[in-house]
């Protein structure tokens, strides 16, 4: 037994919604008894990928006796669960700098004869099949006389896209230009996806209804973890939605990085009204 940092999981605040459960490849919860637990210290490596995911803030990082992070045995559990959880891990240990653990999960992987494909797309296992990570192909662009209004396609590339679902690791968040909407903007602004959405990845919240403190750690995380060319923030123009664009200014300042950002401001007529 050794003192380390270890997760820990408010019974209280815990909802049983499981949203943790696909961002902990490592194996180390599950929901028993409509709970999210952990079921061993051994899993567990105290990094925290799973606390973002929590919209309910009942997962944190303690510090106290618990076994050694046992790579090798992580490992062991890992591959049982296939391809995608594998890369999870791999890419987790990667973002979080974790070289050691890193090295030994690529020499167990050597010794167990296991070859990992790299993959445009990283799908994310485990969990609500409507959270998988996927990314899609760019659609071949159509001709003047084909791009008719009633033939407009979906500009989005990848899934999923609410913000608490994105993993802050995932491939599609590296070089992007990012864009956050307010989730009453596609609804109202009825050129969303040529105007805003194109050659942009989205994240989708409400920043009156959910956690901006949740947020605050998300955001955190995606800056942290990738490059991020540019941010856009698309809200409406009622008071309640402003309150994220101080949530995304601290992110940026806080990340130390000279990222540039938009605001861009819709009436609930669904006119932009400007673009700050």
């Amino acid at each position: 037994m050794a003192k380390r940092q270890i997760i820990k999981i408010d019974e209280k605040k815990c909802n049983g919604c499981g949203l943790c459960i696909p961002n902990c490849p490592e194996g180390a919860l599950q929901v028993i008894d409509g709970k999210a637990r952990l079921i061993s210290d051994l899993f567990c490596d105290g990094l925290g990928a799973c606390i973002g995911h929590c919209p309910q803030g009942a997962i944190t990082i303690e510090e106290r006796q618990a076994e050694e992070y046992d790579e090798r045995k992580v490992m062991a559990n890992v591959v049982k669960q296939g391809e995608n959880v594998i890369r999870a891990h791999l890419e987790h240990l990667k973002s979080h700098g974790q070289t050691k653990y890193l090295n030994e999960a690529l020499g167990f992987l050597r010794e167990k004869g296991i070859e990992i494909q790299p993959a445009h797309a990283h799908a994310h296992a485990g969990g609500c099949p409507g959270s998988k990570m996927m990314e899609f192909k760019p659609r071949k662009a159509k001709t003047t006389k084909e791009a008719r209004v009633d033939s407009l396609e979906s500009e989005l590339s990848h899934w999923p896209v609410q913000i608490m679902l994105v993993p802050a690791y995932a491939p599609y968040l590296q070089d992007a230009d990012l864009l956050i909407a307010a989730d009453c903007v596609p609804f109202a602004y009825a050129n969303f996806h040529q105007d805003l959405l194109k050659g942009k990845i989205v994240l989708v919240g409400c920043p009156k209804l959910d956690d901006l403190e949740a947020y605050r750690k998300k955001f955190s995380q995606i800056l942290e973890f990738n490059n991020i060319k540019s941010i856009a923030y698309a809200h409406m123009e009622v008071p309640c939605c402003f309150g994220l664009v101080g949530v995304i200014k601290e992110a940026i300042k806080g990340s130390g990085k000279e990222i540039p950002f938009k605001e861009i401001v819709i009436s609930i007529k669904g006119e932009k009204l400007n673009e700050l």
